[in-house]
């Protein structure tokens, strides 16, 4: 790689990282072609990025989007999002699929460096979408009750009437 390459390496990851608010560190060691590019697709799908980069680069454009130093060491491959839960789903998920070869590692969210166990933990809160169904439900609770309420009233009406 040459100067001008890693430079642009670094620019690119530095903007992306100063953006995202989870960036996640994984080993995938021994994974096919198939099996990364099926991580890349479920990635986009999500809403995450995928990149496999050299360490010394990634930690530079790290110190430079100021998230802190990060030591990194072997073979990683770095997932982020423009929301805390979506890199780590991705990560956790496939990580459940292909065990033997992919592991969480670690990860920075929100700007605080982040053990495996609070990945796993931002992993398991539900998506945005999630969530927002849940909310609309709530909401609508009442006024479902409320009718069905009302369609027995009207029912035992009828029924005392006939």
């Amino acid at each position: 790689m040459t100067k001008q390459q890693k430079s642009e390496v670094i620019d690119f990851l530095t903007s992306e990282f100063k953006e995202s608010q989870a960036i996640v560190v994984c080993d995938y060691k021994g994974l096919t072609h198939k099996q990364l590019e099926s991580l890349r697709i479920s990635a986009k799908e999500n809403g995450a990025k995928v990149q496999v980069a050299k360490n010394t680069l990634v930690t530079v454009a790290v110190k430079n989007a100021e998230l802190g130093d990060v030591e990194l060491s072997g073979t990683n491959i770095f997932l982020w999002s423009e929301d805390q839960i979506s890199a780590c789903k991705v990560a956790d998920k496939f990580a459940q699929a292909n065990s033997e070869k992919f592991a969480i590692k670690s990860g920075i969210i929100e700007g605080e460096i982040a053990d495996l166990d609070r990945v796993n933990a931002f992993a398991k809160l539900p998506s945005r979408e999630e969530l927002l169904g849940m909310l609309a439900a709530t909401w609508m609770a009442p006024v479902t009750n409320f009718t069905i309420g009302l369609d027995a009233l009207r029912k035992k009406k009828e029924e005392e009437a006939a």
